[in-house]
Protein backbone atom coordinates (compact mmCIF):
# COMPACT_ATOMS: atom_id res chain seq x y z
CA UNK A 1 0.00 0.00 0.00
CA UNK A 2 1.33 3.49 -0.86
CA UNK A 3 2.35 5.31 2.33
CA UNK A 4 4.32 8.41 1.32
CA UNK A 5 3.02 11.97 1.19
CA UNK A 6 5.10 14.11 -1.19
CA UNK A 7 5.09 17.93 -1.30
CA UNK A 8 6.82 19.91 -4.04
CA UNK A 9 7.43 23.64 -4.38
CA UNK A 10 8.85 24.51 -7.78
CA UNK A 11 10.25 27.73 -9.14
CA UNK A 12 12.01 28.33 -12.43
CA UNK A 13 15.44 27.48 -11.02
CA UNK A 14 14.85 24.67 -8.52
CA UNK A 15 12.21 22.44 -6.96
CA UNK A 16 12.13 21.65 -3.24
CA UNK A 17 10.62 18.28 -2.34
CA UNK A 18 9.59 16.90 1.04
CA UNK A 19 8.95 13.20 1.60
CA UNK A 20 6.70 12.59 4.61
CA UNK A 21 6.48 9.01 5.85
CA UNK A 22 5.10 8.42 9.34
CA UNK A 23 6.92 11.02 11.48
CA UNK A 24 9.98 11.21 9.23
CA UNK A 25 10.74 14.00 6.77
CA UNK A 26 13.29 14.06 3.98
CA UNK A 27 13.80 17.34 2.11
CA UNK A 28 15.83 17.52 -1.09
CA UNK A 29 16.05 19.67 -4.22
CA UNK A 30 16.07 19.13 -7.97
CA UNK A 31 16.14 21.48 -10.92
CA UNK A 32 13.09 23.66 -11.53
CA UNK A 33 10.04 22.24 -13.31
CA UNK A 34 8.54 25.08 -15.31
CA UNK A 35 5.96 24.19 -17.99
CA UNK A 36 7.11 27.29 -19.85
CA UNK A 37 10.54 25.74 -20.41
CA UNK A 38 9.87 21.96 -20.24
CA UNK A 39 7.30 19.82 -22.03
CA UNK A 40 5.64 16.79 -20.39
CA UNK A 41 8.47 14.50 -21.49
CA UNK A 42 11.09 16.88 -20.11
CA UNK A 43 9.28 17.11 -16.76
CA UNK A 44 9.00 13.34 -16.52
CA UNK A 45 12.68 12.98 -17.42
CA UNK A 46 13.71 15.26 -14.54
CA UNK A 47 11.42 13.46 -12.09
CA UNK A 48 12.70 10.02 -13.11
CA UNK A 49 16.33 11.12 -13.02
CA UNK A 50 16.28 13.21 -9.83
CA UNK A 51 13.23 12.24 -7.73
CA UNK A 52 12.81 8.51 -8.33
CA UNK A 53 16.40 8.08 -7.13
CA UNK A 54 15.27 9.40 -3.73
CA UNK A 55 12.02 7.44 -3.26
CA UNK A 56 10.06 4.49 -4.64
CA UNK A 57 7.51 6.02 -7.01
CA UNK A 58 4.99 3.25 -6.23
CA UNK A 59 4.96 4.18 -2.53
CA UNK A 60 3.71 7.74 -3.07
CA UNK A 61 0.06 8.01 -1.99
CA UNK A 62 -0.41 11.79 -2.14
CA UNK A 63 1.44 14.41 -4.16
CA UNK A 64 0.88 18.14 -3.66
CA UNK A 65 2.71 20.08 -6.35
CA UNK A 66 2.96 23.88 -6.35
CA UNK A 67 4.74 25.29 -9.36
CA UNK A 68 5.53 28.36 -11.38
CA UNK A 69 3.35 28.69 -14.48
CA UNK A 70 0.68 26.30 -13.16
CA UNK A 71 -2.01 28.96 -12.93
CA UNK A 72 -2.51 28.67 -16.69
CA UNK A 73 -4.98 25.81 -17.36
CA UNK A 74 -2.93 24.31 -20.22
CA UNK A 75 0.25 24.32 -18.12
CA UNK A 76 -1.59 22.83 -15.15
CA UNK A 77 -2.96 20.05 -17.35
CA UNK A 78 0.50 19.35 -18.77
CA UNK A 79 2.07 19.16 -15.30
CA UNK A 80 -0.75 16.96 -13.99
CA UNK A 81 -0.34 14.54 -16.88
CA UNK A 82 3.42 14.29 -16.42
CA UNK A 83 3.24 13.80 -12.64
CA UNK A 84 0.46 11.21 -12.80
CA UNK A 85 2.58 9.21 -15.22
CA UNK A 86 5.62 9.55 -12.96
CA UNK A 87 3.66 8.57 -9.79
CA UNK A 88 1.00 6.09 -10.96
CA UNK A 89 -0.38 5.20 -7.50
CA UNK A 90 -0.66 8.75 -6.16
CA UNK A 91 -3.51 11.16 -5.89
CA UNK A 92 -1.96 14.21 -7.56
CA UNK A 93 -2.88 17.83 -6.87
CA UNK A 94 -1.32 20.63 -8.95
CA UNK A 95 -1.59 24.30 -8.08
CA UNK A 96 0.45 27.40 -8.82
CA UNK A 97 3.46 28.46 -6.77
CA UNK A 98 1.70 31.58 -5.49
CA UNK A 99 -1.07 29.47 -3.96
CA UNK A 100 1.60 27.37 -2.26
CA UNK A 101 3.36 30.46 -0.95
CA UNK A 102 0.08 31.88 0.38
CA UNK A 103 -0.76 28.67 2.24
CA UNK A 104 2.78 28.43 3.62
CA UNK A 105 3.00 32.06 4.73
CA UNK A 106 -0.55 32.81 5.85
CA UNK A 107 -1.83 29.38 6.86
CA UNK A 108 -5.54 29.94 7.47
CA UNK A 109 -5.23 33.67 8.18
CA UNK A 110 -5.69 36.69 5.92
CA UNK A 111 -2.58 38.35 4.53
CA UNK A 112 -0.53 39.59 1.59
CA UNK A 113 1.79 36.86 0.28
CA UNK A 114 4.82 37.74 -1.85
CA UNK A 115 7.35 35.67 -3.77
CA UNK A 116 10.77 37.16 -4.45
CA UNK A 117 12.97 34.50 -6.02
CA UNK A 118 14.11 34.05 -9.61
CA UNK A 119 10.78 35.70 -10.48
CA UNK A 120 8.31 37.71 -8.38
CA UNK A 121 4.60 37.56 -7.61
CA UNK A 122 2.10 38.59 -4.94
CA UNK A 123 -1.52 38.20 -3.86
CA UNK A 124 -4.14 38.98 -1.26
CA UNK A 125 -5.13 35.72 0.50
CA UNK A 126 -8.32 35.60 2.58
CA UNK A 127 -7.30 32.58 4.67
CA UNK A 128 -8.86 30.10 2.25
CA UNK A 129 -7.98 31.18 -1.27
CA UNK A 130 -6.30 33.86 -3.37
CA UNK A 131 -8.75 36.71 -3.92
CA UNK A 132 -6.60 39.24 -5.79
CA UNK A 133 -3.38 38.71 -7.72
CA UNK A 134 -1.29 41.52 -9.17
CA UNK A 135 -0.60 40.50 -12.78
CA UNK A 136 2.70 38.69 -13.30
CA UNK A 137 4.28 39.77 -16.57
CA UNK A 138 7.40 37.60 -16.44
CA UNK A 139 11.06 38.55 -16.58
CA UNK A 140 10.83 40.59 -19.82
CA UNK A 141 8.05 43.00 -18.80
CA UNK A 142 7.84 42.61 -15.04
CA UNK A 143 9.23 40.51 -12.17
CA UNK A 144 10.13 43.65 -10.22
CA UNK A 145 12.30 42.90 -7.20
CA UNK A 146 13.16 39.39 -8.38
CA UNK A 147 16.54 37.79 -8.94
CA UNK A 148 16.21 38.19 -12.70
CA UNK A 149 15.18 41.86 -12.29
CA UNK A 150 18.08 42.66 -9.94
CA UNK A 151 20.52 40.61 -12.00
CA UNK A 152 19.52 42.57 -15.10
CA UNK A 153 20.31 45.80 -13.24
CA UNK A 154 23.78 44.45 -12.37
CA UNK A 155 24.43 43.64 -16.03
CA UNK A 156 23.18 47.08 -17.11
CA UNK A 157 25.52 48.80 -14.66
CA UNK A 158 28.39 46.71 -16.02
CA UNK A 159 27.67 47.04 -19.75
CA UNK A 160 26.72 50.73 -19.58
CA UNK A 161 29.94 51.50 -17.69
CA UNK A 162 28.11 52.82 -14.62
CA UNK A 163 30.11 50.74 -12.13
CA UNK A 164 33.26 52.42 -10.82
CA UNK A 165 36.61 50.80 -11.61
CA UNK A 166 36.88 48.77 -8.39
CA UNK A 167 33.38 47.33 -8.76
CA UNK A 168 33.94 46.61 -12.44
CA UNK A 169 37.12 44.73 -11.56
CA UNK A 170 35.20 42.70 -8.97
CA UNK A 171 32.57 41.84 -11.59
CA UNK A 172 35.25 40.70 -14.05
CA UNK A 173 36.91 38.54 -11.41
CA UNK A 174 33.61 37.01 -10.30
CA UNK A 175 32.04 36.13 -13.65
CA UNK A 176 34.92 36.01 -16.17
CA UNK A 177 32.67 36.86 -19.11
CA UNK A 178 32.29 39.43 -21.87
CA UNK A 179 29.59 41.66 -23.33
CA UNK A 180 29.24 39.36 -26.33
CA UNK A 181 28.81 36.27 -24.13
CA UNK A 182 26.25 38.02 -21.89
CA UNK A 183 24.16 39.12 -24.86
CA UNK A 184 24.39 35.67 -26.41
CA UNK A 185 23.07 34.06 -23.20
CA UNK A 186 20.23 36.57 -22.85
CA UNK A 187 19.00 36.62 -26.44
CA UNK A 188 19.94 33.26 -27.92
CA UNK A 189 20.29 30.59 -25.24
CA UNK A 190 17.56 28.84 -23.21
CA UNK A 191 16.44 29.86 -19.70
CA UNK A 192 17.57 33.51 -19.85
CA UNK A 193 15.65 34.29 -16.65
CA UNK A 194 17.86 31.90 -14.67
CA UNK A 195 20.94 33.36 -16.31
CA UNK A 196 19.93 36.92 -15.38
CA UNK A 197 19.12 35.84 -11.80
CA UNK A 198 22.61 34.35 -11.39
CA UNK A 199 24.04 37.89 -11.38
CA UNK A 200 22.02 38.82 -8.28
CA UNK A 201 24.62 36.95 -6.21
CA UNK A 202 26.99 39.83 -6.99
CA UNK A 203 24.74 42.11 -4.94
CA UNK A 204 24.82 39.81 -1.91
CA UNK A 205 28.60 39.49 -2.13
CA UNK A 206 29.25 43.25 -2.20
CA UNK A 207 26.87 44.74 0.34
CA UNK A 208 27.90 48.17 1.62
CA UNK A 209 28.84 49.71 -1.71
CA UNK A 210 26.44 52.57 -2.44
CA UNK A 211 25.72 51.46 -6.01
CA UNK A 212 24.97 47.91 -4.85
CA UNK A 213 22.69 49.15 -2.08
CA UNK A 214 20.88 51.44 -4.53
CA UNK A 215 20.20 48.57 -6.95
CA UNK A 216 18.81 46.40 -4.13
CA UNK A 217 16.67 49.14 -2.56
CA UNK A 218 15.34 50.49 -5.86
CA UNK A 219 14.42 47.00 -7.13
CA UNK A 220 12.62 45.94 -3.95
CA UNK A 221 10.93 49.33 -3.59
CA UNK A 222 9.63 49.06 -7.15
CA UNK A 223 8.07 45.70 -6.24
CA UNK A 224 6.31 47.21 -3.23
CA UNK A 225 5.08 50.24 -5.17
CA UNK A 226 3.99 48.40 -8.32
CA UNK A 227 2.34 45.49 -6.55
CA UNK A 228 2.00 45.38 -2.74
CA UNK A 229 0.88 48.97 -2.20
CA UNK A 230 -1.89 48.56 -4.77
CA UNK A 231 -3.76 46.05 -2.59
CA UNK A 232 -6.38 47.94 -0.49
CA UNK A 233 -5.64 45.50 2.35
CA UNK A 234 -1.87 46.13 2.33
CA UNK A 235 -1.77 48.50 5.31
CA UNK A 236 -4.34 46.49 7.30
CA UNK A 237 -2.80 43.01 7.11
CA UNK A 238 0.66 41.49 7.53
CA UNK A 239 2.77 41.35 4.37
CA UNK A 240 4.68 38.06 4.12
CA UNK A 241 7.62 37.18 1.87
CA UNK A 242 9.31 34.04 0.64
CA UNK A 243 12.16 33.35 -1.79
CA UNK A 244 15.92 33.64 -1.90
CA UNK A 245 15.89 37.37 -2.70
CA UNK A 246 13.42 38.17 0.09
CA UNK A 247 15.41 36.11 2.59
CA UNK A 248 18.82 37.42 1.51
CA UNK A 249 17.80 41.08 1.57
CA UNK A 250 15.28 40.99 4.39
CA UNK A 251 16.97 43.94 6.14
CA UNK A 252 16.09 46.14 3.16
CA UNK A 253 12.54 44.74 3.01
CA UNK A 254 11.99 45.55 6.69
CA UNK A 255 13.26 49.11 6.20
CA UNK A 256 11.02 49.63 3.17
CA UNK A 257 7.99 48.20 5.00
CA UNK A 258 8.59 50.71 7.79
CA UNK A 259 8.86 53.54 5.24
CA UNK A 260 5.56 52.57 3.60
CA UNK A 261 3.76 51.86 6.89
CA UNK A 262 3.40 48.15 6.13
CA UNK A 263 3.41 45.40 8.76
CA UNK A 264 6.02 42.77 7.84
CA UNK A 265 5.04 39.16 8.55
CA UNK A 266 7.00 35.98 7.92
CA UNK A 267 10.09 36.04 5.72
CA UNK A 268 10.95 32.47 4.64
CA UNK A 269 13.75 31.36 2.38
CA UNK A 270 11.40 28.74 0.92
CA UNK A 271 7.71 27.97 1.52
CA UNK A 272 8.43 24.32 2.34
CA UNK A 273 8.27 24.42 6.15
CA UNK A 274 4.97 26.28 5.99
CA UNK A 275 3.59 23.84 3.42
CA UNK A 276 4.55 20.89 5.59
CA UNK A 277 2.65 22.39 8.52
CA UNK A 278 -0.31 23.23 6.30
CA UNK A 279 -0.67 19.73 4.87
CA UNK A 280 -0.12 17.98 8.21
CA UNK A 281 -2.91 19.89 9.94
Amino acid sequence: MPVIKLIADSGSTKTDWCVIQDDKRNIFSTQGLSPYFLNAEGIERVVVGEVHTQINKDDVAELYFYGTGCKHPANKKLMLRALKKAFPNAGVSVDNDLSGAAKALCGHEKGIACILGTGSNSCYYNGKRIVTNSPGLGYVLGDEGSGSFLGKKVIQHYLYGIFEDDMRALFDATFITSAAEILDHVYKKPLPNRYLASFAMFLAQNRGNYMIENIIEDGLNEFLLMHVMRYPQARKLPVHFTGSIAYGFQDVILQLCLRHELTPGHIYKTPMEGLINYHQQ
